[in-house]
């Protein structure tokens, strides 16, 4: 173990020093939108999840009454996570360039049927029937949908027993 933790910069730095490793508060999803749908999205996703918007930051250089601003990042509070959704452009300081397409986020929660149905009333597109059993996440309940800027939403309740397969 402490071959492969030196390997990877764990054990130590080449003088003998310790290396500190990071300690990480949070993972944040970050959805980019094809321009200038973002807001779009934190719409549906408030709409479809109950999400709620904490921090919005536009594009500086867009003036609103040319044209639509472009969303740098808006982060959503949804449960106890949060995401960030953001425009896709051309700028040299845009964390990626192209989008991104086929990302899945699993959604826990007790009433799957209603989820679903709020998201569907909201714009997604549901994919299927709603499953149970063991082709279903952890063995319980899941329904999935599509959201109009191709992100698939997994929308579980688990089973009792996944916490004793975790463990």
């Amino acid at each position: 173990m402490a071959e492969v933790e030196a390997q990877n910069g764990v054990g130590g730095a080449e003088n003998g020093s310790k290396v500190t490793p990071a300690v990480f508060a949070a993972v944040k999803p970050w959805l980019v939108v094809e321009a200038p749908k973002a807001n779009d999205a934190v719409q549906f996703y408030k709409a479809a999840f109950g999400a709620e918007e904490v921090s919005r930051v536009n594009h500086p250089k867009r003036k609103a009454d040319q044209e639509l601003p472009l969303v740098l990042s808006a982060e959503l509070k949804l449960g106890s996570s949060s995401i960030v959704v953001s425009d896709l452009t051309d700028d040299l300081s845009s964390p990626v360039k192209t989008a991104v397409t086929g990302s899945l986020f699993c959604l826990e929660t007790e009433d799957v049927e209603a989820a679903v149905a709020k998201a569907v009333e909201a714009g997604a597109v549901s994919e299927g029937e709603i499953a149970e059993g063991e082709g279903a996440c952890c063995g319980g309940r899941v329904g999935k949908v599509k959201d109009p800027y191709g992100n698939v939403w997994l929308i579980c309740a688990p089973a009792k027993k996944c916490a004793d397969v975790a463990a």
